[in-house]
């Protein structure tokens, strides 16, 4: 997405911005810019027939908000290996079973890809080991439950609830979904 060309004019804490020159259909050139952040990984984490579902503080935020374990990947590291990093830090679960279901990239204009990933039969195995920025409550909730939040304002998952909301409504897809995600 950013031209191998393209020129670093910002280093950040989260995004770096770039900017290239490039030819436009009247022949003329225009300056393009674009940022890249580190990329993402949640995941769909599940405990018998429940799925965690985290309740988390960050100073930044005015109020709570529901998510899914997850976070940024570390510089060379697996979508899976950060998803595992990010379960275990957040919740203190781990699981054997792991998938890479799906990868998106939600902007053309940031490079970043959030990588959606299945931990099936999570068990506890250590205690949280969370930042000094994060506050994070553990709950398991049921997959009816856990559809109902795609209509939660404060549900950070905001790629993940068009499933959610389509297997809320249809019930063959439903079926599909928790197949999905319980395997």
């Amino acid at each position: 997405m950013i031209p191998k060309d393209a020129k670093l004019v910002f280093k950040g804490v989260t995004f770096d911005t770039y900017q290239w020159e490039q030819k436009v259909y009247d022949g003329s050139f225009r300056t393009f810019e674009s940022v890249k952040r580190a990329n993402g990984a949640e995941v769909i984490a599940t405990v018998g027939d429940k799925i965690i579902v985290l309740t988390e503080e960050q100073p930044n935020r005015p109020a709570p908000f529901l998510s899914l374990p997850g976070g940024a990947t570390d510089k060379g590291e697996e979508p899976l290996d950060g998803a595992k990093r990010e379960l275990l830090e957040e919740t203190g679960y781990s699981a054997d079973t792991w998938e890479l279901w799906r990868t998106i990239q939600p902007s053309s204009r940031i490079e970043w890809h959030i990588n959606t990933c299945i931990a099936r039969d999570c068990k506890k195995t250590n205690n949280q080991d969370l930042g000094s920025g994060e506050k994070i409550k553990v709950d398991l909730m049921s997959f009816e439950d856990f559809l109902e939040l795609s209509l939660e304002p404060s549900f950070r998952q905001h790629f993940l609830k068009i499933d959610m909301i389509h297997a809320k409504y249809d019930a063959e897809f439903r079926e599909v979904f928790r197949k999905i995600i319980f395997g």
